[in-house]
């Protein structure tokens, strides 16, 4: 029999069998080259694609992220899409190199948004207290800034210096630090907890070994020698960070950075490196990364301040940060130094003051305070147990109260918003101010409504920390090992309200604690989080350990079994993109315009070329379709036209084109059709088998708002107008042998490709299967995906989705096992068409669902009967 590349040579001229023989010998090499180039750029496609659709996820900003994630997003889209152009320029004997052009000319505009620049040194390394004002901000930190501010408007403050964020850089630079950090930090997986507290322990022993500069070294030593002529040897410093972007109106970073107290003036600069480390304690790394802040540009200033011999301190809010409408002030007072008050340790007194002049009590709450912090000369810091009278005794007087009312509403002025204000008394009776900075609260919830649910009370009487209902299973956290298991969507309960467990606040549905305030850090980030908690709740641990559901009330201050859907009904969407407007949101907004959007659009259109390819996206579409087009195209040369067979199933042409790798053919085909009894590939044969199961009943009728979002896609894609003769409408093809098939699939806005190998050797077989778009909006077909995910995961597929992107995978089975899952597949690929339409209306979505699984049942069954 006359051979087909016989044929072929015959139809270029040549007659000689040597000659014959020779080219088609160089023929098949070449195919299988081309072959093997274009499942290779299908390959890279795919990973580009996956990249854009995380990408598009994070921009909804209900996912916290970082730089570095961008950065390495950025990276894995740019080799992908570089390898796709070799893989074409491959085919097309270098046709296309000036796709590369316009690849680098992208990278570069990327570049701009996510490589920033470098903070300059030069500055003060050390200035004093007395110096700084608002405007030195950008050089002290906002908290010291605030605070020399305070001592300007004639409010005592203590005495010291600060060392400053060229300080901070010149140490970083000086030790070849922040090189060594960033790219720790991008060889990590900083999304996961555990590996968080490994990087943060290695970064801050780094950070605590690295040697101070000289210079550096002799500022700080001189300041430390000014205050002892001045106060004595024996004087002790509160080293307390000031770092840029902390104590902001939206990121208070409330306790995530470490303070040292009682420190003796030779052990500052060992304190000062601690407290800068602390930038890459697990709180703050976890704060920065839900909040999207990145973490260039966060030098971390250090403020070190005379130590007050306090009798009693504490915090003032201006406004009330569960209940600002109710434009009260709220005091937070406790004996000896406020740092038991702040860190949640112990029950601190509370008084709502009115903002008359003068100002009166309205209501106080004095509970049983177990111990105090004080100052002292040998340790430092003492914790002192209290007994009885001193135990329940009112931490400050009437006086105090009303004075430190008046101080207050003055900072607030002058600052011209609500201000959160740390202050101590000392043992002369003069009210000392440690800091000022914004309030956070976020919360405008009236405490009127006092409805309670037909639920069992579980806990009453607390303090209500951060406003809000939610409802959830309980996890008590008594140590760091615990946050590791937490789970998403539980409810923290825990005995001592410590900023420590900030990090969890991004699973956590609410927060309950036995001891703790509304002025302590964790309810700051709380509710900063728009986590509901509530502190102050004796025994709560014990109470609710064991609980299963449970719904926390932070308005009121109550915990009730079950779910509470009276009180959860009000309750806004649960986090909303808390990530939307941030900086590393605003970094990758800028950075997607260069990746995501498709402006390619027509393959028809002369502006169809790689001049006009203006994202990544566009390049991919490019190299996708003229890759196609160099295997399938019916004007790309008579032996590439011959190669590609068009499907006749039962006698009539289908629009699937075929090409045989090897033996998947029974007998060349004698024309431009091959019928599917000529097929010999096994895993084709068993994918049509579901892709005919049933017939394919046609698209769903359209609800309005499902046609509305076709008529908005196609209003933006040329492709879809019905005139135009685009190659884009349907497409489907297969490569295969008689044990492997490939289907590369485009038809209106889809895209998916299939893959299976069916072997004699179980460890080799897989299935694998990737699906992207649809006609209507995000989120009918992000719900199409999970529809189509959770069918696939009952049948033993492992699935990913990202957005309306979907992996289904399976492999390492026998061919018997894994021919029932491609089966499944060919089904579901088939009925789940366009079915993203409906999926906004519940009724008819589960009416498809319903129908869709009953068949699909009924097929595998009437194949099992078969077989058996």
């Amino acid at each position: 029999m006359t051979t087909f590349w016989t044929r072929i040579s015959r139809l270029v001229g040549l007659a000689d069998p040597e000659e014959i023989e020779t080219l088609e010998r160089s023929l098949r090499l070449d195919f299988r080259k081309r072959c093997s180039l274009f499942r290779q750029l299908v390959g890279s496609n795919n990973l580009a694609l996956e990249v854009m659709s995380e990408i598009e996820e994070l921009l909804r900003g209900a996912t916290p992220f970082g730089v570095p994630q961008i950065r390495g997003m950025c990276a894995l889209t740019t080799a992908n899409v570089f390898k796709m152009i070799r893989c074409l320029n491959g085919m097309t004997n270098g046709r296309y190199n000036a796709l590369f052009g316009r690849l680098r000319a992208i990278q570069e505009e990327m570049g701009r948004h996510v490589e920033g620049g470098r903070e300059p040194l030069a500055g003060p390394l050390v200035l004093p207290l007395g110096q700084i004002g608002a405007a030195d901000s950008g050089e002290v930190g906002p908290k010291m800034a605030n605070l020399g501010e305070l001592g300007r408007i004639g409010l005592a403050v203590p005495r010291g210096f600060v060392i400053t964020a060229s300080a901070f850089r010149r140490f970083f630079e000086h030790a070849g630090l922040t090189a060594e950090i960033e790219g720790l930090i991008r060889e990590r997986q900083v999304d996961r907890l555990d590996e968080r507290y490994a990087l943060s322990s290695t970064i801050q022993e780094m950070i605590v070994a690295a040697p101070l500069p000289d210079d550096l070294l002799q500022d700080i030593e001189g300041h430390c020698q000014a205050l002892a002529r001045d106060h004595g040897d024996e004087v002790r410093l509160a080293i307390r960070s000031s770092a840029l972007g902390e104590d902001l109106p939206d990121a208070s970073f409330a306790g995530q950075y470490r303070t040292e107290l009682g420190v003796r003036l030779e052990q500052v600069a060992r304190s000062y490196k601690e407290v800068v480390a602390s930038k890459y304690g697990v709180a703050a790394m976890t704060y920065r990364w839900n909040r999207g802040i990145p973490d260039e540009g966060m030098a971390v200033c250090v403020g070190c301040l005379l130590m007050v011999d306090a009798a009693a301190g504490g915090v003032v809010y201006t406004l009330d940060p569960v209940n600002p409408v109710d434009h009260r002030l709220v005091i937070h007072a406790a004996p000896g130094l406020p740092t038991a008050v702040v860190d949640g340790n112990i029950q601190a007194d509370r008084y709502l003051v009115s903002r008359d002049d003068p100002p009166r009590i309205v209501q106080s709450h004095v509970p049983r305070k177990d111990s105090m912090a004080q100052l002292d000369a040998q340790e430092g810091i003492a914790h002192i147990q209290l007994q009885g009278r001193d135990a329940l005794a009112q931490a400050i007087d009437t006086p105090v109260i009303l004075d430190l009312c008046r101080k207050a509403l003055a900072v607030e002025r002058h600052f011209g918003q609500p201000q959160d204000v740390e202050w101590v008394l000392d043992r002369q009776g003069a009210l000392v101010f440690l800091q000022a900075r914004p309030m956070t609260s976020h919360a405008s919830i009236v405490l009127e409504n006092e409805d309670t649910p037909g639920l069992p009370l579980l806990l009453s009487d607390g303090e209500p920390a951060s406003p809000g209902a939610a409802c959830g299973k309980v996890f008590v956290v008594r140590k760091n090992a615990d946050a590791f298991s937490f789970p998403e969507g539980a409810v923290l309960v825990t005995a001592q309200a410590l900023p420590r467990w900030a990090p969890l606040l991004s699973k956590a549905v609410a927060v309950v604690a036995e001891t703790g305030s509304a002025a302590g850090h964790l309810a700051n980030v709380a509710r900063e989080f728009d986590v509901p908690a509530v502190f102050g709740l004796e025994n709560a641990v014990s109470l609710l350990e064991g609980s299963e559901m449970v719904t926390v009330d932070g308005t009121h201050g109550r915990v009730y079994s079950g779910c509470a859907e009276s009180l959860l009904a009000d309750q806004a969407e649960k986090r909303p993109g808390f990530m939307l407007g941030s900086p590393v949101m605003n970094t990758l907004a800028s950075v997607a315009r260069h990746i995501v959007p498709l402006t390619l659009l027509d393959p028809e259109s002369p502006d169809f070329t790689p001049e006009y390819c203006r994202t990544l996206h566009d390049i991919t579409r490019f190299c996708h379709e003229k890759s196609v087009g160099e295997l399938f195209a019916a004007d790309s040369g008579p032996v590439r036209n011959r190669l590609a067979k068009q499907l006749r199933y039962r006698g009539r042409p289908l629009k699937y084109w075929l090409i045989d790798l090897g033996n998947g053919f029974r007998n060349p085909p004698q024309d431009r059709f091959i019928d599917f009894e000529n097929i010999a590939s096994r895993p084709l044969h068993v994918l049509w088998e579901g892709m005919t199961a049933k017939d394919w009943s046609g698209p769903p009728m359209l609800d309005v708002r499902g046609f509305a979002a076709i008529i908005s896609q196609a209003a933006t894609n040329r492709d879809i107008e019905p005139a135009m003769a685009s190659s884009f409408e349907v497409k489907n093809y297969f490569m295969i042998t008689d044990t492997f098939l490939s289907l590369q699939s485009r038809f209106g806005f889809h895209f998916c490709t299939l893959e299976a190998l069916l072997g004699d050797v179980a460890e080799e077989n897989y299935v694998s299967f990737r699906f992207k778009g649809g006609a209507a909006d995000l989120d009918r077909r992000i719900l199409r995906a999970e529809l189509v995910a959770d069918i696939l995961e009952e049948y033993g597929f492992r699935t990913e989705l990202r957005q309306d992107a979907l992996l289904a995978r399976a492999e390492g089975l026998p061919r018997p096992e894994l021919e029932e899952k491609l089966r499944i597949l060919g089904f579901v690929m088939i009925h789940t068409k366009q079915l993203d339409m409906v999926m906004k209306n519940r009724r008819m979505a589960v009416a498809y669902e319903q129908r869709l699984r009953r068949d699909l049942e009924i097929m595998i069954g009437s194949h099992q009967g078969t077989v058996g």
